[in-house]
């Protein structure tokens, strides 16, 4: 996937192009106040070259002006047009994906009848049945099952993705194809709202919607362009003075006036602004980041705390069953055999991970439990514990349960049960190296624990060392204890973490951070993530992610890497600087072309004509010149934003200043002369 630079395809250029044409219709035009005022004086000035034109009067001078304003709303609606067309390129790609096939419906999980509907039919809650090679008709979560699915339709990259019930990868989004086994598939979205219909719509940017600064810059425009229309009128007067008192005629004709107002008011950013809010969006998606709206991306460029949830973020998500430690007196195999019982039932990537370890060390295989009263303690949230209940002949034989330290600590205490402290001190050096321990007791009796290995993503220490130089800090949330959480914490590289989080807990530092005057940013792919990613003024959903956690984000990361931040902050700042970059130079052109053309113009100012132009009429139509081709030569600069290096803002301040305000000063003059050297015949 094209990650950077400017490629625009034939095609694309053509299609711009026309945009361009459509849009100097009254209805588009008049979205913008500053291109819409020299709309108006474009079409008053083709008024008068039509009444000049019966009246046999001279009328070159004014054509030539007016098709030069007519190039200006051209380029102007060019750089909209292209920024546009650049997402809805993505946009035709996913749509292509988006076809109303066929879908297996079944009546409940593990049902082997199904019937065939379209799968424009289904609804939110339906069961459907998608084996290898079928695509997946709607956005659900996978309840039984695991494949690998092709997801590359939706995210670009070409490798398959693991997804399976239970945890947090089991979101599956329609239109992408399963490659191996089989998925039962619960829908929870119906047709014509799926996460792809979503995404379609986010990406085409011409249903935007403006952000808080650009519209506040729009305004500060709108008043600039007002405030210069009244500099500009002034001469009018001005101008009848100097000819009653001097003698001196100073040709003022609405065409000269006209010009002059047009290059005087900041019609270079004006024009570039909205390519500028689009194309930010547009450079997410070639990171395969979907921004559900422009004030996110503007939020990111000023980003201080990032809240990263440890599980399928910093690490792969899957914690694997490493190793069974019994407890004094207890062998190993009958901890490992316990441990498998209390997991048969469990349907997360550790349970099953416990299941397998058990049969890898001890052959213990799957065993014939229809005999026995058997009741399974799912887990809970509250409790935080999980387990199996076995009754021989309604007597209770094993009492199993699974869980964190200080809940199996609450269990096996209310059975007049301790802990030994060979268990504790255990649980300790294993949570010291950065895994979780996992205590397995029958009633009141300690069995041992098992240690859970977290796996963190490679790269991640670096990338998080790079956000510290961009003045960002790190926070890991986890439901670990404190002792593997700050294990994890310190192989990660983070700057800080919470442990034994609860979603209450990760509100609530949220908000202490926004009370600071923070913007918090907020990356996770679990349900229970879902309020933090609300309240975050970025909350980065994982696409691995439930469906939940996706719909609370107001971005959505398709490729599921936390460190993608990076690039999303980057962006912001990029968004962020280049708006500011190009006003600066568009204000400080303006200035410039005003000061350049007046001496020109105006006889007694003639000693301030440094330029040497050829004739008034040349300096008015080289500045209209200049003022029409610099929108299009800084479109590059629009479409790509300015390059964001990690400094300090008064440092990044004052090389803006000094390159886009000197070069919007020194431009205009080099410019205006070299076209005036065209126009005179000199070259």
């Amino acid at each position: 996937m094209e990650k950077s630079g400017l490629f625009i395809s034939k095609e694309l250029f053509f299609q711009s192009l026309i945009g361009s044409f459509t849009k100097l219709s009254p209805g588009k035009a008049f979205s913008n106040p500053v291109m819409a005022s020299v709309w108006v004086g474009t079409v008053l000035l083709l008024l008068q070259i039509i009444y000049h034109s019966f009246l046999g009067r001279y009328i070159q001078f004014d054509v030539t002006i007016l098709l030069w304003l007519i190039l200006t709303l051209v380029f102007a609606n060019f750089a909209e047009a292209l920024a546009e067309g650049r997402g809805k390129a993505r946009a035709d790609s996913l749509k292509k994906t988006r076809s109303s096939g066929s879908a297996k419906k079944v009546k409940s999980e593990n049902d082997k009848e199904f019937t065939i509907v379209s799968s424009s039919e289904l609804k939110i809650g339906d069961l459907v049945y998608v084996e290898a090679g079928e695509m997946i008709p709607g956005d659900g979560d996978v309840i039984v099952g695991i494949a690998s699915v092709d997801e590359s339709a939706i995210t670009g990259e070409s490798a398959p993705v693991i997804r399976e019930s239970g945890g947090d990868r089991s979101a599956v989004t329609g239109g992408t194809k399963v490659l191996s086994d089989f998925l039962y598939i619960k829908i929870t979205a119906s047709a014509g709202e799926s996460f792809l219909d979503k995404m379609i719509s986010l990406i085409e940017g011409a249903s935007r919607n403006k952000t808080p600064n650009e519209i506040a810059l729009g305004i500060l425009l709108a008043s600039l362009t007002f405030l210069f229309g009244l500099a500009v009128l002034s001469l009018v007067p001005i101008a009848d003075f100097v000819s009653k008192e001097t003698g001196y005629h100073w040709n003022l004709s609405f065409s000269i006036w006209l010009s002059l107002f047009v290059c005087l008011i900041p019609t270079t950013i004006a024009a570039l602004l909205s390519a500028i809010g689009i194309s930010g969006m547009e450079r997410l998606i070639r990171y395969n980041v979907v921004a559900k709206s422009g004030k996110a991306v503007e939020a990111a460029g000023d980003i201080n705390v990032l809240l990263l949830d440890k599980t399928g973020t910093i690490t792969l998500g899957n914690r694997e069953a490493r190793a069974f430690y019994a407890a004094p007196g207890v062998r190993e195999e009958e901890l490992a055999d316990a441990s498998q019982l209390s997991s048969l039932s469990d349907e997360t990537p550790e349970g099953r991970s416990i299941v397998i370890l058990a049969k890898q060390k001890f052959a213990i295989r799957e065993r014939n439990l229809q005999d026995l009263d058997v009741r399974w303690i799912p887990f809970s949230a509250t409790t935080r514990m999980s387990g199996v209940e076995i009754y021989n002949d309604g007597k209770l034989t094993k009492n199993i349960r699974k869980g964190s330290i200080d809940s199996i600590r609450k269990f096996v205490e209310s059975k007049d049960g301790t802990i030994p402290k060979e268990v504790t001190a255990k649980s300790e050096e294993v949570a010291r190296k950065g895994s979780t321990p996992i205590l397995v007791a029958d009633g009141k009796t300690i069995l041992g624990l098992v240690e859970l290995k977290d796996i963190v993503k490679g790269g991640l220490k670096e990338r998080f060392t790079y956000m510290r130089r961009m003045g960002i800090r790190t926070v890991m949330i986890t439901g670990d204890n404190p002792l593997t959480a700050a294990a994890i914490a310190a192989e990660a590289g983070v700057d800080d973490f919470i442990a034994e989080a609860t979603p209450e807990r990760k509100l609530e530092r949220i908000r202490e951070e926004q009370s600071k005057g923070y913007l918090v940013a907020m990356i996770g792919d679990g349900t229970n993530d879902a309020p933090a990613l609300a309240q975050s003024d970025v909350g980065v959903a994982m696409n691995t992610g439930t469906q939940t956690a996706r719909e609370a984000g107001n971005m959505i990361d398709l490729d599921s890497n936390p460190s993608k931040l990076i690039e999303i902050v980057e962006i912001g700042k990029q968004l962020l600087m280049t708006r500011g970059a190009l006003t600066t130079f568009s204000i400080a052109n303006d200035v410039a072309k005003y000061f350049a053309i007046l001496p020109a113009l105006f006889s007694p100012l003639s000693p301030l004509n440094v330029m040497r132009l050829s004739s008034p009429e040349s300096a008015v139509l080289s500045a209209v010149i200049f003022n029409a081709l610099i929108i299009p030569a800084l479109i590059p600069l629009a479409l790509r934003g300015v390059k964001y290096e990690p400094k300090s803002a008064d440092s990044a301040l004052a090389r803006n200043v000094f390159l886009y305000g000197g070069g919007g000063i020194l431009l205009p003059f080099l410019g205006i002369k070299l076209i005036d050297f065209i126009l005179t015949g000199v070259f």
